[in-house]
């Protein structure tokens, strides 16, 4: 279970960001902090592994409090989500190490993909001995191994969960069964599954019943 802290100063704010995190599978609010001091001393205590952190707070800017919070637990990761759009402000983000910068506001589904692309890419590198592969690098940075570009409007957060949709499904699935349980539209899914078909990623299997067959896919193992 990846422990989170929520950093923001606003009370309710912290109060909604946290609902948002309780609703993804593999992850458990630890505690809120609605200052800098406060938490500093969260990160000394409930140990979290990621902080949800805001820029403005009452008493430190959010990015000095983040090289803080770094010396208290070098192992914190830090996913900044603020109102700040400025492009320096993006930039000092990025250079003290940040896993991602979510813009304010926001819906339940945008942290939600964000808290599942760093399920996938960073936590199997935390604690592991073995050498990362480039795939492993690539998932971090977003980058497609076949160096094919995902088609316009889709993300890499998005195509991992219906890659884990494809890897758990006892068999193929349809893009009206992926949309349903991944919440999205059927052209939405449909546009993911075609893409990793033209990556060679899944094959397709074709259902016959009434009328034109239906496309099931299935995801081919390595």
């Amino acid at each position: 279970m990846i422990r989170v802290l929520v950093i923001d100063d606003d009370f309710m704010v912290a109060k909604v960001h946290a609902g948002f995190v309780r609703q993804v599978p593999g992850f458990t609010v630890v505690g809120a902090a609605h200052t800098g001091a406060s938490a500093l001393e969260a990160v000394r205590t409930l140990k979290p592994h990621l902080a949800l952190l805001d820029i403005h707070l009452p008493d430190v800017n959010g990015l000095d409090l983040l090289q803080q919070l770094r010396e208290v637990d070098p192992e914190l990761d830090v996913l900044v989500i603020s109102a700040a759009r400025e492009a320096d402000t993006v930039r000092r983000a990025l250079r003290g190490g940040i896993v991602h910068y979510l813009m304010k506001p926001f819906s339940a589904a945008d942290l939600r993909d964000r808290l599942e692309h760093y399920r996938q890419a960073y936590q199997p590198l935390t604690g592991s001995s073995n050498p990362a592969e480039q795939s492993d690098i690539d998932r971090i940075f977003g980058v497609a191994s076949s160096q094919q570009p995902l088609p316009k409007g889709c993300s890499m957060e998005t195509l991992q969960r219906v890659v884990d949709l494809l890897r758990s499904s006892p068999g193929d699935l349809s893009a009206t069964e992926a949309a349903a349980q991944l919440g999205t539209s059927r052209v939405s899914a449909r546009r993911y599954l075609e893409y990793l078909n033209e990556i060679g990623r899944v094959e397709i299997r074709l259902r016959y019943g009434a009328g034109r067959p239906e496309r099931g896919y299935a995801w081919l193992p390595v």
